[in-house]
């Protein structure tokens, strides 16, 4: 009888292990974004991308690099305020990211509108 305990505790330590990666990839890490918020003002904000796409000297790569983070961006919690005022502003920058990677010709003005720093910051920019 002990012997028979022993063999299902081996077996149930087994399965946990091998299960482990199926319930690690269940929690949610694909709705997980990409780059925190920290991540997206410092290389699209404060560094040169967002002012070479919306100037219009960015590539094809630039504008595809800050849709991406600007869709991860939007995918963040606000650090401060409410989430609704944080899905507005973050959804006009999503949808200016997405214009300038389809080559709309207004994409640089849209990007210069959504990307309005004091409209966020007074909102959502932690203390």
């Amino acid at each position: 009888m002990r012997k028979n305990f022993v063999i299902a505790l081996i077996c149930t330590a087994v399965m946990g292990l091998l299960m482990t990666p199926t319930i690690a990839a269940d929690d949610g890490d694909d709705k997980k974004p990409k780059f925190k918020t920290k991540e997206v003002m410092k290389a699209a904000f404060k560094g040169p991308l967002l002012k070479k796409v919306a100037g219009g000297s960015g590539t094809e790569e630039d504008a595809k690099k800050l849709h991406e983070m600007l869709v991860a961006l939007s995918k963040n919690e606000p650090p401060r305020g409410e989430a609704e005022s944080w899905k507005k502003l973050t959804e006009a920058l999503v949808k200016a990211g997405k214009a300038a990677v389809e080559g709309d010709k207004d994409a640089g003005a849209m990007l210069k509108k959504a990307a309005n720093c004091k409209a966020c910051h007074g909102k959502h920019k932690p203390s």
